[in-house]
């Protein structure tokens, strides 16, 4: 899992929603609070990104993701379980349109996160000249997902006490 730190600057536009052979990503709306709040306190999910999220910011994250653009549920098609998230930001690293994602562990090792990036990115460069997305270099399991949806090694750095990596792919 990777999540930009820029994630609640100026998110892409709003977007049709994308449907893959087993994923909707579309708008979060008000029923997906729940499982979106999980993607920011679950110890598991936030390992590799500063730990759980604390209340007061939690509150504000409830308040603003509801439909906020550039922001994307990921729900399973055949049932509408909410898998996860993933953000599509215009301008988002050094202006360059970012992607980042997160879901729950039970659904980790389905191949839902790689269907639903990989998604996204395509989506993106329809009308960006390139995609990144940082992660840990520690995130073994993001890595392999974001070199699986065709982004390449293109910088390490460290930022927020830890070593990073950004992927990218042009178009």
């Amino acid at each position: 899992m990777t999540v930009s730190p820029h994630a609640a600057s100026t998110p892409a536009p709003a977007a049709r929603p994308l449907v893959t052979e087993r994923l909707t990503l579309r708008p979060v709306r008000s029923a997906d609070v729940p499982a979106v709040t999980r993607l920011w306190t679950d110890p598991e999910v936030r390992r590799h990104l500063g730990g759980p999220v604390i209340d007061s910011v939690i509150r504000i994250r409830q308040r603003r993701i509801v439909g906020a653009p550039g922001f994307h549920a990921v729900v399973r098609a055949g049932d509408g379980v909410l898998l996860g998230l993933v953000t599509v930001e215009d301008g988002g690293r050094d202006g360059e349109t970012e992607v980042s994602y997160q879901f729950l562990p039970e659904h980790w090792g389905r191949g839902y996160a790689r269907e639903a990036v990989g998604a996204a990115v395509e989506r993106a460069l329809e009308s960006a000249p390139s995609v990144v997305a940082v992660t840990q270099e520690a995130n073994r399991r993001s890595r392999r997902l974001l070199e699986a949806v065709g982004l390449e090694h293109a910088e390490s750095f460290v930022e927020w006490d830890a070593h990073q990596v950004l992927y990218r792919r042009r178009r």
